[in-house]
């Protein structure tokens, strides 16, 4: 069973910021894509950084060039450094490995909050 624990969430005025954890257990966490996801309120929980097992990382345009998305896979960790913040990046952030912007491959687990205030 493959467990993803989002952890590093918090309030922050906007131009702030934070730094997001996911450990991940219960698979072979250096071959495998991870991703972060956001559900902003009242919109679909979407993909906005990904990094292959290489380490190859990329952006959706809402966030590039503020957040930066990096692995340790010694310690099966994905990070995400969120830099400049504005209040619309204010969510639920979830890691997973994406099959696409909408669809994980595992269970999600239980997110963690992120509010941006102005």
């Amino acid at each position: 069973q493959v467990q993803l624990v989002e952890s590093g969430g918090g309030l922050v005025q906007a131009g702030g910021s934070l730094r997001l954890s996911c450990a991940v257990s219960g698979t072979i966490f250096s071959i495998n894509t991870m991703g972060w996801y956001r559900q902003a309120p009242g919109k679909q929980r979407e993909l906005v950084a990904d990094i292959t097992s290489g380490g190859s990382a990329n952006y959706d345009d809402s966030v590039k060039g503020r957040f930066t998305i990096s692995r340790d896979n010694a310690k099966n960790t994905v990070y995400l450094q969120m830099n400049s913040l504005k209040p619309e990046d204010t969510g639920v952030y979830y890691c997973n490995t994406p099959i696409n912007r909408l669809i994980p491959r595992y269970s999600w687990g239980q997110g963690t909050q992120v509010t941006v205030s102005s």
